[in-house]
């Protein structure tokens, strides 16, 4: 136990927290990373929280940990892009839950409204943010679809506490 308690109240609530995320982590789920641009410096992170929310309007959501040291960028960025990885970009899914500068050595281009993009995915959602909603210990993050782009190949999927490999869709012959 530390002097200050905070560890062992960290561990133990991360104990207490370990039936649900077992069973939460039976569910599988889409990896996607999302990039902002705040103050002309590009952020990122790594989520499996997102969603659609609705067609009409075009609608889509993510969570984000308000603990999370990207909460800046993201709460005050009125725009951002949602790339959904491809069965072979597990590795960058890791980059963009690390620590660290995750755009370093990675080829971005300039997306609409300097939102960076990333090449190689699976479908790419350029957005723009419609609202936050607190909820817990996370900030639900709405954001109109403004354009999307859709490219052919496998899904990456997490599931159990790691990443696999997603099936083809049928109809990316026909795309």
């Amino acid at each position: 136990m530390s002097a200050d308690g905070a560890v062992t109240t960290d561990r133990a609530v991360r104990e207490q927290q370990r039936p649900l995320r077992s069973v939460l982590g039976r569910f599988a789920t889409g990896v996607a990373v999302v990039t902002a641009v705040r103050r002309g410096r590009p952020a990122g992170l790594t989520v499996n929280s997102f969603t659609s929310l609705s067609l009409d309007p075009p609608l889509v959501l993510w969570c984000l940990n308000r603990a999370s040291t990207h909460r800046a960028a993201f709460t005050a960025a009125p725009h951002f892009a949602v790339h959904l990885l491809g069965a072979d970009q597990g590795e960058l899914a890791t980059r963009f839950a690390g620590p660290g500068d995750r755009f370093d050595r990675i080829t971005t281009r300039p997306g609409p409204h300097g939102v960076p993009l990333l090449d190689g995915t699976i479908g790419t959602l350029i957005c723009r943010r419609d609202r936050i909603v607190p909820a817990g210990d996370h900030l639900i993050l709405i954001g109109e679809v403004l354009d999307h782009h859709a490219e052919p190949g496998a899904p990456l999927l997490f599931l159990d506490g790691r990443f696999h490999r997603g099936p083809a869709p049928e109809n990316d012959a026909n795309r």
